[in-house]
């Protein structure tokens, strides 16, 4: 039985990893938390669904996020291209309800954060990084 045990528990630290592997190599990780007040009329596109807002005040994300009201909740994402390392054409524009890196022309989808156009080459592309959105009332505090 005691043979058992051992062989259980080397088991369990054997599966853990410290890989971070799925992580985003190009985005480093923010720390924030930033309430959007859906009285003001700067955030009152998103009192209606599919209309998405740029937030780029200083400590949201790394380059600003977009929010979105998919009419079920709402969504938050970082606004810096995630297949690069943030640079001067990484922070993505909004097209309706698609977000677009000017570097590449990469689209990304703002209800499920999908790349619409990845190239067929074998390399690893990501999706958009998702940050919490959370309703409160009013407000819509998005967080890391």
């Amino acid at each position: 039985m005691k043979h058992f045990w051992a062989i259980v528990i080397l088991a369990l630290i054997l599966s853990c990893s410290s890989d971070t592997s799925y992580g985003n190599p190009y985005l480093p990780d923010a720390s924030f938390r930033f309430e959007l007040n859906l009285n003001l009329p700067l955030y009152n596109d998103l009192q209606y669904p599919l209309n998405p807002i740029y937030v780029g005040n200083t400590g949201v994300g790394t380059r600003g996020a977009f929010v979105i009201n998919t009419g079920s909740g709402f969504m938050a994402w970082e606004a810096s291209c995630p297949n690069h390392a943030p640079n001067n054409c990484s922070t993505m524009s909004i097209d309706g309800q698609n977000v677009v890196c000017s570097c590449e022309d990469y689209t990304y989808e703002l209800t499920t954060g999908q790349l619409w156009n990845t190239p067929d080459d074998g390399n690893r592309y990501y999706g958009l990084l998702p940050y919490r959105a959370t309703q409160s009332g009013n407000s819509v505090i998005i967080s890391n």
